[in-house]
C-alpha cells in the first residue's frame, strides 16, 4: 500500500532523514520506533505532504505522494493524527470532527453517518460534542484527534505518538482503539515512544536511528531482539 524509497529530508542544512526505505502492506499495523530526533515524525510529516523531501519517493497504492499538497493526499486516502494532538481548541468537538471530513463536502449523508460511528466508538466525544476541544482532557483530545482523522475515511492512518503524555490506564485504551480501527479494515503506520506496547500490537516494525533504518523485522522478532530490548524496552 505504501512504499518509501531512499527518502532524504533536510531542515536547512540539517539532515533529518538519510535515504530511508520502508513499506506498509494493506491490512497491517507497522510501527516505527526510535529515540527522539531519530526521524520518525519527519517520516510521517513527509508522507502527509507537510514536509518536502530533497530526494526519494513516497508511493501510495502506486501513486506518488511526494509532490502533492496535503489536502490531495488526504483525498487519496491517507489520514493523520499528529503528534501533540493539534485539536482546534476554540472549536467544539463536533466542529473538529466536521473539519476532518472537509474533503468530503459533497457526501453530507455519509459524513453524518460517519460522525455517529465516531461517537459510538468514542462515547466520551458524544458526551462532549458541544464542548470546546481545548477544555477536554489529554486522553479525550487524543480520541478527538484520531476521530477527526477517521472522518476522512482513510485507508491508511498515520498515528504520531498517540500515547504521548497520557496516564497508563489511558495508554491501554488508546492501543485497544488502534487494534479496533485496524480490525475495521484501516491500515496503520504508527510512530510511538512506547516501543513495548507498539510492538505488541504491530505486525512489523522499523527501528530508526539518526534518520536511518537500522533494523526491520516482524514485531515478535523485534520484541526478542537484544539490542531493541536494551535500547527501547528498558531491559
Amino acid at each position: 500500500m505504501l512504499t518509501i524509497s531512499n527518502l532524504s529530508v533536510y531542515y536547512g542544512a540539517i539532515r533529518a532523514l538519510d535515504g530511508i526505505s520502508l513499506e506498509v502492506k494493506e491490512g497491517e499495523i507497522v510501527t516505527m520506533i526510535g529515540a527522539n530526533g531519530a526521524g520518525k515524525s519527519t517520516t510521517i510529516r513527509t508522507i502527509s505532504g507537510l514536509v518536502r523531501p530533497r530526494s526519494g519517493e513516497v508511493m501510495f497504492e502506486g501513486k506518488p505522494l511526494h509532490s502533492l499538497p496535503p489536502h490531495d493526499i488526504v483525498a487519496l486516502g491517507v489520514g493523520q493524527s499528529p503528534e501533540g494532538r493539534r485539536v482546534f481548541a476554540n472549536m467544539t468537538v463536533r466542529e473538529n470532527l466536521d473539519l476532518g471530513a472537509y474533503t468530503r463536502s459533497r457526501q453530507k449523508a455519509a459524513v453524518r453517518e460517519d460522525m455517529e460511528k465516531i461517537f459510538l466508538q468514542f462515547p466520551r466525544l458524544k458526551e462532549r460534542e458541544a464542548q470546546s476541544a481545548g477544555t477536554l482532557s489529554g486522553g479525550e483530545q487524543q480520541m478527538l484527534a484520531i476521530g477527526r482523522a477517521l472522518m476522512a475515511r482513510p485507508r491508511l492512518l498515520l498515528l504520531d505518538e498517540p500515547s504521548l503524555g497520557l496516564a497508563p490506564f489511558l495508554v491501554q485504551s488508546i492501543f485497544k482503539i488502534i487494534r479496533e480501527i485496524n480490525a475495521q479494515g484501516v491500515t496503520v503506520l504508527l510512530v510511538e515512544q512506547n516501543a513495548n506496547q507498539a510492538l505488541r500490537i504491530a505486525n512489523r516494525g522499523y527501528v530508526l536511528e539518526s534518520g536511518r533504518v537500522v533494523l526491520a523485522d516482524t514485531a515478535p522478532n523485534l520484541l526478542q531482539d537484544d539490542s531493541v530490548r536494551k535500547a527501547y524496552l528498558g531491559e
